[in-house]
């Protein structure tokens, strides 16, 4: 860090210059000084330095006035002022006019080089804000979003809609269908874009876990509290929680997520203090949750909680025209994360892709795709490498969603030899998930 930190250092005592800059060279700043305020501000508009350290006592212009012109050209510049004749009322007018800080001579230099490597954290700190901010306007077009089929037109458009409220949000479609994207894109372009959306995959954990996950816990709450831990929904306070497999949670996990989200309050496992969270909640599921509050085993009211806007997307079979787009995104994706050249793919692959129902979805297509550029040699992806034949048999003695998904899983591990990282990686799932989907399904290596 220090080294890319440039400090201007601005004092009429050419021994306070020199002693500074002395110091400053040492822990590998890049440091230059000026012998009043106007030079400082002639040396500003040539370069931008990262801080400013600027004595308050000079003749002409001071510190305080030199404070405020730099803050009027630069708001976020990082400017320290110093002085011997240390007083309440300057010190509080250097914090209001914008100082990081505030230091009286004679300087303690280890206090001093503390004070500039707190600094230099604020300057990277801000700097990468300013990073993510950026990365987040790209995402507010969520690229990955692909389909110009009517269909996909549609949930765009609800999409679009949709972020602009704070209304709680169920997105419902077959497992693979991207729901979990299209909440990213509904947080991306709302206005809790530059707060967290925090992730919960509520079917891979057990009601004792999952409450843990939520809310979080004390210190000694139950074995295994060996700290305090933070939940998700306080975690997610100003932002998006998305909470996946919604219809999977239990009949009191139902009436704790009910309270939740009329009073946005809640206590830690273990814990007696209220914690409030403004959060926005976006939900999805494969089930039919309508079907679910009519047989009793999901609850209305909660059902309607979270029900305010139904985001449906649809199967891969009902918008065939946006494969091509797929399958040309997926092999940039792939040559690119593998090194390889780019390849195509002949047209007689495409219609083939095309003709093929999917149970998977988009998540199927683009293992398709990946396993294609793996398994192929040549220029172009071909009929032989894509495993349209063999996958449609099996298929269909496939009846559930529960079957699909552990063949999908069974077929990621071996293909990369029970790597748990690797295969966690590829299912866009993590660890702890993978885990316990292979305890789900009771998946055994020798498969």
């Amino acid at each position: 860090m220090s080294e890319k930190i440039s400090l201007l250092i601005v004092d009429d005592e050419e021994s306070v210059r020199d002693s500074l800059f002395n110091w400053f060279i040492e822990d590998g700043y890049l440091v230059e000084s000026a012998e009043n305020a106007r030079t400082a501000l002639n040396m500003l508009e040539k370069k931008a330095y990262d801080i400013v350290l600027a004595d308050i006592k000079m003749p002409g212009m001071d510190g305080l006035e030199m404070l405020k012109r730099i803050k009027s050209i630069k708001p976020d510049a990082v400017v320290i002022i110093m002085t011997a004749f240390a007083t309440v009322d300057t010190a509080v007018q250097a914090l209001k006019d914008g100082a990081f800080d505030y230091v009286t001579k004679p300087f303690d230099p280890d206090d001093l080089s503390h004070l500039i490597r707190n600094a230099s954290k604020q300057i990277a700190l801000t700097s990468e804000n300013e990073s993510l901010r950026n990365h987040i306007v790209i995402l507010e077009h969520v690229e990955d979003l692909i389909g110009f089929s009517e269909p996909m037109q549609k949930v765009l458009k609800e999409v679009e809609s949709v972020a602009a409220s704070n209304a709680s949000v169920i997105i419902t479609g077959e497992s693979g269908t991207g729901k979990e994207l299209i909440a990213r894109a509904i947080h991306a372009n709302s206005s809790r874009k530059f707060f967290p959306m925090v992730s919960v995959h509520c079917g891979a954990l057990s009601e004792s876990l999952l409450e843990s996950e939520l809310f979080g816990h004390e210190k000694g709450a139950f074995t295994g509290a060996v700290y305090n831990r933070k939940g998700r929904f306080e975690m997610a306070d100003s932002g998006t929680i998305f909470l996946d497999e919604i219809a999977t949670i239990s009949s009191k996990m139902q009436i704790e997520l009910l309270r939740v989200l009329e009073t946005k309050s809640f206590m830690r496992v273990g814990g007696n203090k209220l914690i409030t969270s403004d959060f926005r909640v976006i939900c999805a599921t494969n089930k039919d949750l309508k079907k679910m509050v009519e047989n009793g085993t999901f609850r209305e009211d909660l059902y309607y909680r979270l029900n305010v806007v139904n985001i449906f997307i649809p199967p891969l079979r009902d918008r065939t025209d946006d494969i091509p787009l797929l399958v040309e995104y997926f092999i940039k994706k792939y040559c690119n994360a593998m090194s390889r050249n780019m390849v195509t793919i002949e047209q007689a692959a495409l219609r083939r892709l095309k003709e093929f129902d999917y149970p998977g979805n988009v998540r199927e297509l683009e293992n398709m795709i990946e396993r294609a550029i793996v398994v192929g040699n040549g220029k172009e992806i071909k009929v032989r490498d894509l495993p349209l034949n063999r996958d449609t048999v099996a298929m269909s003695s496939i009846e559930s969603l529960d079957d699909l998904e552990k063949k999908h899983i069974s077929m990621i591990l071996n293909k990369y030899e029970w790597n748990i990282s690797r295969a966690s990686k590829a299912l866009q799932i993590d660890r702890v998930t993978l885990y316990n989907k292979i305890r789900k399904f009771d998946l055994k290596q020798s498969e």
